[in-house]
């Protein structure tokens, strides 16, 4: 190996200069690629490394040192400077960044074309791996191409994207400028692997079930309606798949899950979107006892493969997903925040100032009462035991109390991030609990379930006791990243259309 010879002193941030500012002039320069005869969309370009792999090779490598080992990368130009008759410029693909070090006489007449690039483009390099004097890992330039031409300069030069509404709208824009959105992106990716292989080691068979469905079903939402022309019928997609898993536990698929989109005609907020992404599953045999300690431990797993660690950050609190959560009743904790449970719930709404229907059940009192002044402050990982039984159409009459069900939420950092029930199983019940909720969709409650016959005649043939839960997949990953806005962690969120 030799020694570097030219390096030029500390450059100035790569920013583009004002003409390569302005889509005219990028056109410009496209049109006089095309006249000489460069194609500026190549098909393809064959790379020996992603830029990892060569910063992982080299990490060591000595400063002021040029290497015999030959790689070819490609990936985006983030900035790009000339000092004489010698250029530097960052490139970045999905795996990392490294610098290009070009030398006039070595590419000769390609020297001006490479410094003629823009901020932007995709490029192909290829060159011997080497160190500046200061250690910095390169590539020294041998040969380039350009891969695509960009038309439109790099936001604010580079130096971030701020523009929230922007970021949400042209998320390209985002993973380019901001390399927390990558990281972000990552970790969801990770983490929805991480279930699914956490899951499948323990036997659990995944499924896939009707997106459009002819009775939406599974939990209390109002759906989003549709019409297929060829069957001359009315469709919904889905609010949940539970009823379909459901089916599936009935025919003796006794471990079944479903990573799926569920789509909900409801509002937008910082915890919630339209259309979102939900773990379901159903584990014949078990309850939402078994249930828990499965969330408990799927959570703890998947925290510590994709973040390394069971504890989390939270604004300024320090959130641990290691097990046992805590476990409490849901009466207990809105009498532990001073509501009478045993007096009038609608006097205590009006005290707490929490709004209410008056015709709404005691449970669904007590509910709202809990929503609104408990769950918020709930920061660590609790388990709210046994919801109002006039609340949960799906889950068994607790065993010890009739008033509530065997159903339990999970709540992190404030939010609902899943729910678990010892299955109602019963046939009969079933059919009463649907009855009801006719009775309440007639009265003008749009998320009342709907009577799915089908459902009931696969109940008669038999279920067998079943634990089940739904686990909201985004807002578990604005946990582990830390993320107060849900749409952080939606790549491409529900919003109004932009006016061009």
């Amino acid at each position: 190996m030799s020694k570097t010879r030219e390096e030029p002193p500390p450059p100035p941030d790569g920013i583009e200069s004002p003409s390569s500012d302005h889509r005219e002039a990028r056109l410009a320069k496209l049109d006089a690629l095309k006249g000489s005869g460069v194609d500026a969309y190549k098909l393809g370009f064959e790379r020996s490394h992603q830029i990892d792999k060569v910063l992982q090779a080299h990490a060591d490598l000595a400063p002021e040192t040029e290497t015999q080992e030959q790689v070819r990368i490609a990936g985006r130009l983030l900035t790009l400077r000339r000092h004489g008759k010698i250029a530097f410029a960052d490139l970045r693909d999905q795996s990392g960044q490294i610098q290009l070090f070009a030398r006039a006489e070595l590419l000769d007449a390609g020297f001006e074309a490479f410094t003629q690039l823009d901020l932007g483009d995709w490029v192909g390099a290829w060159g011997r791996v080497v160190t500046t004097r200061k250690g910095e890992l390169s590539v020294l330039v041998e040969g380039f191409e350009i891969l695509s031409k960009s038309l439109r300069p790099l936001p604010e030069k580079f130096h971030g994207l701020k523009d929230v509404e922007m970021r949400y709208r042209q998320r390209y824009l985002d993973l380019i400028a901001n390399p927390e959105a990558m990281q972000l992106l990552t970790a969801r990716s990770g983490t929805v692997a991480a279930i699914r292989s956490w899951l499948e080691g323990r036997g659990f068979i995944e499924v896939e079930t009707p997106i459009l469905q002819p009775i939406p079903g599974g939990a209390l939402a109002k759906p989003f309606k549709t019409f297929h022309e060829t069957l001359g019928i009315d469709l919904y997609l889905r609010i949940a798949p539970e009823l379909y898993l459901k089916r599936l536990v009935v025919g003796g698929v006794e471990k079944v899950f479903e990573i799926n989109r569920n789509f909900r005609n409801e509002g937008v907020s910082v915890s919630h979107n339209p259309e979102f992404t939900m773990l379901e599953l159903y584990e014949a045999f078990g309850d939402y006892n078994s249930m828990a300690v499965l969330l408990e431990e799927m959570c703890c797993a998947v925290a510590t493969q994709v973040m390394g660690s069971t504890d989390v950050t939270w604004g300024d609190s320090t959130i641990s997903l290691k097990p046992p959560f805590r476990r409490a009743r849901l009466i207990d904790l809105v009498e532990e925040a001073g509501t009478a449970t045993d007096g009038d719930l609608k006097h205590e709404c009006e005290r707490l100032g929490v709004p209410f229907d008056p015709k709404w059940s005691w449970g669904k009192l007590l509910l709202e009462i809990y929503e609104k002044t408990v769950e918020p402050n709930l920061m660590q990982p609790t388990f709210v035991m046994d919801y109002p039984l006039d609340c949960s159409p799906l889950a068994r009459e607790h065993r010890s109390d009739p008033r509530f069900t065997e159903h339990l939420d999970l709540v992190i950092a404030g939010m609902e991030i899943g729910v678990a029930y010892s299955e109602l199983t019963d046939p009969i019940e079933q059919r009463k609990r649907f009855e009801d909720q006719a009775v309440a969709r007639e009265a003008g409650d749009d998320d009342a379930h709907r009577v799915d016959e089908d459902f009931l005649r696969a109940l008669e043939y038999g279920m067998p006791p079943t634990g089940g839960l739904g686990f909201g997949i985004d807002r578990f990953v604005m946990v582990l990243t830390g993320q107060t806005s849900i749409r952080e962690v939606i790549l491409f969120p529900s919003m109004r259309p932009e006016v061009l």
